[in-house]
């Protein structure tokens, strides 16, 4: 049974995740680049576009380096799954902006979902 109101929890073999060329090539994803430290709240995603078999959403996240230089990454990502549901083809495109960290956006406390009242990408004007 394909229920699109709840998305798979694994991707569908063989499927196909495109990573960044530093990272080796595998068929799992990861949760974020080695050089990351994903220390502010996830990422606000924002459903883009979809149809039967495809999902589109357009995305911001707050990281910091090593050095503790403040980024935020904005991006899309597109899934597209098989009859069953299952994840067969994910592509995402992350462009990464140096920001101070006064000018950062995302406050809430990471161990739990984004607060109702809490702005999305459009209010944000990103």
């Amino acid at each position: 049974m394909n229920d699109r109101t709840s998305p798979p929890t694994r991707p569908s073999r063989p499927s196909r995740w495109r990573r960044p060329p530093a990272l080796r090539p595998t068929r799992r994803p990861t949760a974020a680049r080695p050089d990351r430290r994903a220390l502010g709240p996830p990422a606000i995603k924002e459903l883009w576009a979809f149809t039967d078999d495809r999902i589109a959403v357009r995305f911001a996240y707050e990281w910091h380096s090593e050095a503790g230089q403040w980024f935020r990454a904005y991006g899309n990502e597109n899934w597209q799954f098989e009859a069953e549901g299952l994840m067969s083809e994910r592509h995402a495109s992350i462009n990464d902006v140096p920001i101070e960290e006064s000018e950062r956006e995302f406050h809430w406390d990471r161990s739990g979902p984004r607060p109702a009242d809490h702005p999305g990408l459009n209010d944000l004007g990103l």
